[in-house]
């Protein structure tokens, strides 16, 4: 009984204090999410212009979540979760997105995105079922999946000039 309570404490606090979780739904793989902790369970929202993929992530399928630390980045806890929809306009779906809200980072549309998630967005809450997975030996690297993100290009030829006159002139 004590470890199963430690578990879910650590699930809890790692869980909450992390920006990031990444998510693997069966046939899928891992994907960084962003999320808040609220009312025992992680909840993201997704799968609308502009949001984050919810890829693979079903209601009532489960799905396994790895949480890193915060400040060093390394896996803490990895967990299994049950998928949970919520419905769009119920009392649960308004006091989660109310949180989701609060720390969505960048949004387009400010006051009026509720309204977008209600209209095109899924609101998923991840619930753990109790069942932690050991820490795996090895790093479990996996090449980044496709997208249209891109790298930085070299730098313009007539940049290095541009900096260096900036610090001559300091002096």
């Amino acid at each position: 009984m004590t470890s199963e309570l430690l578990d879910q404490a650590l699930v809890e606090e790692a869980t909450k204090k992390s920006g990031l979780i990444w998510v693997k739904a069966p046939g899928h793989p891992a994907r960084a999410l962003w999320h808040v902790w609220h009312e025992g369970a992680a909840c993201l929202v997704g799968d609308g212009p502009g949001e984050q993929p919810l890829t693979g992530l079903a209601d009532g399928a489960g799905a396994e979540v790895t949480v890193r630390s915060k400040d060093k980045g390394g896996r803490l806890v990895s967990w299994s979760a049950k998928v949970v929809e919520l419905s769009s306009g119920s009392e649960q779906w308004e006091a989660t997105v109310a949180e989701l809200k609060g720390k969505r980072l960048n949004a387009p549309d400010g006051e009026a995105m509720p309204a977008r998630w209600a209209r095109e967005c899924r609101v998923l809450r991840l619930e753990p079922t109790g069942t932690t997975a050991a820490l795996p030996d090895d790093s479990l690297a996996e090449a980044p999946l496709p997208s249209p993100a891109t790298t930085r290009q070299p730098i313009p030829a007539g940049l290095p000039r541009l900096l260096l006159k900036k610090k001559k002139r300091r002096r």
